[in-house]
């Protein structure tokens, strides 16, 4: 019991120091963002709004859930909401009447959200199914594949659910650091292989019961305290079949094959955000939002941009030849895959854009900390 309430109070503590920072981070006092390019119209290229909606403020570490042309999104609230990405209007909308944690994760079908007390709350055509207590808190939004709720917890547990009676069916814990990150983290499907992000690296597990397939490193503790140590990994990867390319917190970007458990190449990186990519190239962003791209080969740096330093990136989508990042004013940059040259902007409603941007039915669609909702066709 003793050590239980010790790793809880880390816990607390690793909440309130990033807390803090995140304070810390919007004072008066940081680097002054470098004025932005300017726009020519031979470098311009379609960035252009066709729908706008509204779900509530999110302050929480959400995502938007994507599948079949629609977009799932929660508000910290308690307002989920079934999308249409192509016209903007809602398939359904539900009050969870809790507020979310962490969420959204579906399949198309079911939807499941974390509450702030822990619960997971899965829903299917705009209804509560069922609600299932957790022991920890997670951050990270529930996985819903195979007819399965997946959910990563902060003290590493991932633990299966079914997905149409919420009953647990298997747990797995790995040991790992004693500080976690308040940000969502790494948890996905790669073929019949469950992979979450452990510490800093990639595990693969069975879904049928949770056995360990294999463990991959993408970024290795260091430093001399508990924070420089830290190293979980974050959401936001960018896969080309088996090989899925991700980040661990402050530390490296890696390409690990999923398939076989093994790590291609690894680089030093300094961010917080997940990254994305196509088959040449993972774009990534770093803490003070300097842009950078490697080869997806072989890891080589590709180019490096400072022109959005210091503005608050969110992780790229790539779409195309392009790829586009928010920032904490609400303004889109879309650049070019090629050489980070910026083709255009625009802004959303001035707050800062709250998940990083995905792509559905031929729309982007974004949300801010406002809790708005804005689709954009990028061709």
């Amino acid at each position: 019991m003793i050590q239980l309430n010790q790793a809880f109070n880390r816990l607390l503590l690793t909440a309130a120091s990033l807390s803090l920072l995140a304070a810390c981070s919007s004072t008066p006092d940081k680097p002054k963002p470098p004025e932005l390019p300017v726009l020519t119209a031979a470098s311009t290229a379609p960035l252009t709004r066709v729908w706008a909606n509204q779900v509530g403020v999110i302050t929480t570490p959400l995502s938007l859930s994507v599948k079949d042309g629609q977009v799932a999104v929660a508000s910290s609230d308690g307002t989920l909401a079934l999308i249409d990405a192509a016209t903007g209007r809602d398939v359904w909308r539900l009050k969870l009447n809790a507020p979310v944690q962490a969420g959204v994760g579906g399949d198309g079908t079911r939807f499941a959200v974390v509450t702030q007390s822990n619960e997971v709350i899965t829903v299917q055509a705009g209804q509560v199914i069922w609600r299932y207590r957790l022991s920890a808190s997670t951050y990270t939004a529930p996985l819903v594949a195979g007819g399965r709720v997946f959910v990563l917890t902060a003290d590493r547990t991932v633990i299966a659910l079914d997905g149409a009676s919420g009953q647990r069916l298997w747990s797995q814990q790995r040991a790992g650091d004693p500080l976690v990150l308040r940000q969502a983290g790494l948890l996905m499907a790669v073929g019949d292989t469950l992979v979450a992000g452990m510490s800093g690296r990639l595990v693969g597990m069975n879904p049928n019961n949770g056995s360990i397939r294999f463990e991959s490193v993408v970024g290795a503790s260091r430093g001399t305290n508990e924070v420089e140590r830290l190293v979980d990994i974050v959401a936001g990867v960018s896969r080309q079949a088996n090989v899925v390319c991700a980040r661990s917190y402050q530390t490296a970007v890696s390409c690990v094959d999923a398939a076989k458990g093994m790590t291609l190449w690894t680089r030093p990186a300094l961010g917080h955000q997940g990254v994305d990519g196509n088959d040449e190239k993972v774009i990534g962003v770093e803490s003070d939002s300097k842009l950078l791209a490697w080869s997806r080969a072989n890891g080589q740096t590709a180019w490096t941009s400072d022109a959005l330093r210091f503005r608050g990136l969110t992780a790229p989508l790539v779409w195309g030849a392009s790829f586009v990042v928010g920032d904490e004013a609400g303004l889109l940059h879309r650049l070019s895959l090629k050489d980070a040259q910026t083709q255009n902007r625009t802004p959303t409603d001035g707050s800062a854009i709250a998940a990083p941007p995905v792509a559905a039915a031929g729309v982007m669609v974004v949300a801010t900390r406002n809790g708005g909702l804005f689709g954009y066709r990028l061709d």
